[in-house]
């Protein structure tokens, strides 16, 4: 029984701890994409992002009329490329399971489920790239 409750507690600090992240990252993604706004604007230059920013990979159809904003879109796909096509199957499903989640959270309705599935695929990806690399 205690072990059920450790988990359960682990589980929710996990999805707090998660939930605080991106809640984070995505502050620091718009005060950085208002501040190369500004810039542009007072001094009519362009900052450039550090080269650990533009590592990351962009999405196509991605809209925004700073650089920065297409870096939000993509903040979970790294420069380091996919161990194979499973994994990059498995990152786009994870990646749909955690936009129908955030929905769910914004809409109130019930996400245990929808938590659950980001829970599983995670966990399959971790194995993929185990046994991938």
């Amino acid at each position: 029984m205690e072990y059920r409750k450790w988990k359960q507690h682990g589980e929710s600090l996990r999805s707090q701890a998660r939930q605080a992240m991106e809640v984070r990252f995505k502050e620091l993604l718009t005060e950085a994409a208002q501040i190369a706004s500004d810039y542009h604007t007072d001094f009519g230059g362009v900052l450039k992002p550090p080269a650990v920013v533009t590592a990351f990979k962009t999405k196509a159809g991605v809209k925004g009329k700073v650089a920065s904003k297409s870096v939000v879109a993509s903040a979970a796909t790294a420069a380091v490329p996919a161990a194979g096509p499973k994994v990059a199957a498995l990152e786009r499903k994870l990646a749909t399971a955690k936009k129908k989640l955030e929905a769910a959270k914004s809409a109130g309705s019930p996400t245990k489920a929808l938590e659950d599935r980001v829970y599983e695929i995670e966990d399959d990806l971790r194995l993929a790239q185990s046994v991938g690399g």
